[in-house]
């Protein structure tokens, strides 16, 4: 009967018969110096590692109003388009209207020049003329009758002086009703309706900018995605340029990578992926959305003993999963369907 003598707190001997010469039989040899060298590290060489990352979108403020609604809680999803912030736009909106007023008056005046004069507009021209007519004609006959007391001394300087203000007056005024008949009947000239035009024009641009300035006043997710944050509250004012609101883009976050070297050749946008995310069981698979051309130093979350002072590409992976979004940040690991 052999009998097993414990020698030492490592290792055990028997003191029946030798056995060490089975060790020389090749395959477990073979297996051996394969575990020893080969694949004791237990490294996949198709894996890369990195964490769960988000595309955020800071929405900031366009003007200086104050908020007057938010309505989304922070962590709540959001569809592409909704309404997250409101400003107060009772400015703007009145800005608006004037400058709606204005381009309505434009128009009308250069609807007025594209028809011509009308004919009660001619008619009126010509009483005006007529009226003008006999008005110089009675200042006429006045001036005459004033000379005459004058010179007879009847009249003081000052009364002869009204009678010629009185008389130049008139010739005037006929001279400009005079004008005023011809212009109506000569109709518009090209200069006019190129200045009416233009005129136009400069309305509708004023119009559009106090329309965009109402619409800045709004706060909307560009993409549909999660409020992550918002950094200001009711009432309070921002200045334009702060951030209002941050949204985290997609229903899920994405995996920021990093390929190493060896396999950068092998990676490249549509590439197949399966992704192991710390905590979740189940493995995910992805698709590369985007690989960097320009390699960098493996950053430090993803550094081992080995591997620092290697180089790698980022990568962006896409992945679908059905559960709740999971947070930014989560290790993943990302295996490469290397051919």
């Amino acid at each position: 009967m052999t009998s097993w003598n414990r020698k030492s707190t490592c290792c055990w001997r028997s003191s029946g018969p030798d056995r060490s010469n089975t060790l020389n039989d090749k395959p477990l040899l073979a297996l051996a110096l394969f575990v020893l060298t080969g694949c004791g590290d237990g490294e996949n060489p198709n894996l890369a590692v990195g964490q769960l990352a988000s595309d955020r979108i800071e929405l900031t403020a366009e003007t200086n109003e104050p908020i007057v609604a938010i309505n989304v809680a922070e962590g709540a999803r959001v569809d592409a388009g909704r309404v997250l912030v409101e400003q107060d736009a009772r400015r703007a909106m009145a800005r608006r209207a004037e400058a709606a007023a204005a381009l309505g008056q434009s128009r009308a005046r250069l609807d007025e020049l594209v028809r011509g004069p009308r004919s009660e507009a001619i008619a009126a021209a010509r009483a005006n003329v007529e009226g003008a007519t006999q008005e110089l004609e009675f200042r006429e006959s006045e001036m005459t009758r004033t000379r005459e007391v004058y010179a007879r001394g009847l009249a003081s300087p000052e009364a002869l002086d009204r009678a010629q203000a009185a008389l130049d007056a008139a010739q005037a005024n006929l001279k400009l009703r005079l004008a005023q008949l011809e212009e109506l009947l000569s109709g518009t000239t090209v200069e006019e309706l190129a200045q009416a035009e233009q005129a136009v024009r400069q309305a509708e641009a004023r119009r559009d900018a106090a329309e965009i300035d109402v619409e800045r006043t709004t706060i909307r997710a560009p993409v549909a995605g999660i409020a992550d944050s918002r950094l200001f509250e009711l009432g309070e004012r921002p200045t334009p340029g702060q951030p209002i609101m941050v949204v985290l883009a997609g229903e899920q976050p994405y995996a920021r990578v990093y390929v190493p070297e060896r396999l950068r050749v092998h990676v490249r946008p549509g590439s197949e992926v399966r992704l192991r995310v710390d905590g979740l069981d189940e493995t995910l698979p992805g698709t590369v959305r985007w690989v960097a051309s320009d390699a960098s130093f493996t950053p430090y979350f993803a550094l081992t003993e080995r591997d620092r002072g290697r180089l790698t590409y980022e990568a962006k992976i896409d992945f679908d999963f059905d559960g709740e979004r999971l947070p930014d940040g989560v290790p993943v690991d990302a295996e490469f369907e290397v051919d």
